[in-house]
C-alpha cells in the first residue's frame, strides 16, 4: 500500500511561512531610529525602507502569475524562504560592508520582500489544493500565524532590548533569520499538490474577463486597506491619544491589534462549520466601520485604543475569507488568481496609510480626521459583498 502523505506537515511549514513574513514585515520597522542614530541616515530616506519592501512585494505578486505555475510550487516555496533568511542575516552584514550603509539596508529588503511576496503568493493555494475538510476554517487558522507572528516580533524584540540594549540588534537579525531557513527544510519533502490540473485553470485572460473576480479583487483592496490603515498609525495613535512612552504605545497599539486579529481568525478557524462566510464578513465589516467611528470620534481616550484593539477583531476575518470567497466563486482561478489577489490586498494596504496620512495633514495633523476617512474602506467591503449576495448564484448559501 502506498504510504499515506502526512499534509499535517505541509501546514506546518505554511504556518512557519506567514510567520516568516511577519518577521520580515515588522523587525526591520522596530530599527528605524536605530538606523538613523548608527548610519546617520535621514527620516526621508528610512521612511523609504517600507515603500521599496511594499513595493517589491506588489512587483512579485504580478510577476508570480507567469512564473510560479511553471517554475513549480515546491522550488518557489523553497526560494521564498531562502531568500527571506539571506534578507533578513545581511541587514546585520552589508550596511557595514558597503560605502554606503543606507544601499546595503535596502538590497537587504528587496531580498526579504521578495521572499515575503512569493509567501503571500504560494502559501495559501498550497494549502487551498491540501484535501483538508472545512477549508474556511483552515484557512483563517493559516492566517492566524502573521498575527501571531507579528505579536512574537513585538514582544521578543522588545524583550531583547530591553535586556540586551537597542545596540545588539545585528544578533536578532540573525536569531530571526533562523526560523525561514529552518522551515526550508521543512518545504523540501512536505506533501504539495496542484491547486488546479495542468491545462484546466482559466489563464490571466479569461480571469481578467470574469466580472466575478473583479468583486473579489475590490474585496481584498479593502481588506488589506482596513487593516493597514490601523495597523500602520496604531502605535502613533495609541501614544497620542493616551500620552504614553513609545515602548508602551508599541506593545498596547500594534500589539493589541495584532493579538485581537489572531483570536479572531482562530476562533473562525474553530467555529467556521457553524457560521456563514460571507455573513460573518458582512457583520466584520459593519464591526469595523464602528471600531474606525470610535477611534476618530471618541472623546474618552480608553475608548479610542478599544477603537484600535476591536478594529483587529474586525479585520481578522477580512483577508482569509476574501480567499476562501474567491476560491468558491472561481474554483479554476489557479496560481494567478491567488497573485492578483495578493496583488490587490497588497496595493489596498499600501495605500491606505497614506491616505490616512494625507488627510491628518491637510486638517492640523489630526489623526482621528485621518481614521475618520478610512470608514470608506470597510463600508465598500460590505457594499460590494452585498453586490455578491445579489449574484444569479448566491455565496449566502449555508456552508454543507
Amino acid at each position: 500500500m502506498p504510504k499515506q502523505k502526512n499534509y499535517k506537515k505541509t501546514l506546518t511549514a505554511c504556518y512557519l511561512g506567514f510567520v516568516t513574513q511577519a518577521i520580515s514585515a515588522n523587525f526591520t520597522p522596530l530599527l528605524f531610529l536605530t538606523f538613523r542614530s548608527s548610519y546617520g541616515i535621514t527620516l526621508e530616506k528610512i521612511a523609504m525602507i517600507p515603500l521599496v519592501f511594499y513595493l517589491t512585494q506588489l512587483f512579485v505578486d504580478l510577476a508570480a502569475t507567469k512564473f510560479a505555475d511553471k517554475a513549480g510550487y515546491r522550488p518557489c516555496v523553497m526560494a521564498s524562504q531562502l531568500l527571506s533568511a539571506a534578507g533578513i542575516a545581511l541587514m546585520a552584514f552589508l550596511p557595514e560592508l558597503l560605502p554606503v550603509p543606507f544601499a546595503g539596508i535596502l538590497i537587504s529588503v528587496v531580498l526579504y520582500a521578495t521572499g515575503s511576496g512569493l509567501i503571500e503568493v504560494l502559501v495559501s493555494p498550497i494549502v487551498e489544493a491540501c484535501p483538508f475538510e472545512n477549508k474556511d476554517g483552515v484557512m483563517s487558522l493559516l492566517h492566524s500565524f502573521y498575527c501571531w507572528g507579528a505579536l512574537g516580533v513585538i514582544l521578543f524584540s522588545t524583550l531583547f532590548f530591553h535586556i540586551f540594549g537597542t545596540e545588539n540588534w545585528k544578533a536578532l537579525a540573525l536569531i530571526w533569520a533562523l526560523v525561514p531557513l529552518y522551515n526550508t527544510f521543512n518545504f523540501i519533502n512536505c506533501p504539495i499538490e496542484h491547486l488546479v490540473e495542468d491545462g484546466k485553470s482559466m489563464g490571466v485572460c479569461k480571469l481578467l474577463k470574469t466580472p466575478v473576480f473583479w468583486l473579489m479583487i475590490i474585496l481584498m483592496v479593502c481588506s488589506g486597506a482596513s487593516e493597514a490603515s490601523m495597523a500602520q498609525w496604531a502605535s502613533a495613535f495609541t501614544e497620542s491619544a493616551l500620552g504614553v512612552s513609545k515602548t508602551v504605545g508599541d506593545l498596547a497599539g500594534p500589539g493589541m491589534f495584532a493579538f485581537f486579529m489572531g483570536i479572531s481568525r482562530v476562533l473562525y478557524g474553530k467555529f467556521s462549520h457553524r457560521l456563514n462566510l460571507v455573513r460573518v464578513m458582512l457583520f466584520c465589516g459593519a464591526l469595523c466601520f464602528g471600531c474606525y467611528l470610535l477611534a476618530a470620534l471618541s472623546a474618552l481616550p480608553v475608548s479610542g485604543l478599544s477603537g484600535c484593539a476591536f478594529c483587529g477583531m474586525a479585520v481578522g476575518i477580512m483577508w482569509p475569507g476574501s480567499i476562501s470567497i474567491s476560491s468558491q466563486n472561481c474554483p479554476r482561478g489557479g496560481t494567478a488568481m491567488f497573485a492578483f489577489l495578493a496583488l490587490a490586498g497588497d496595493f489596498g494596504a499600501m495605500v491606505s496609510p497614506s491616505v490616512v496620512g494625507a488627510v491628518a495633514a491637510l486638517n492640523e495633523n489630526s489623526l482621528k480626521t485621518g481614521l475618520l476617512a478610512a470608514t470608506v474602506f470597510p463600508l465598500i467591503l460590505v457594499i460590494t459583498l452585498i453586490i455578491l449576495n445579489r449574484r444569479k448564484t448566491p455565496v449566502l448559501t449555508p456552508n454543507p
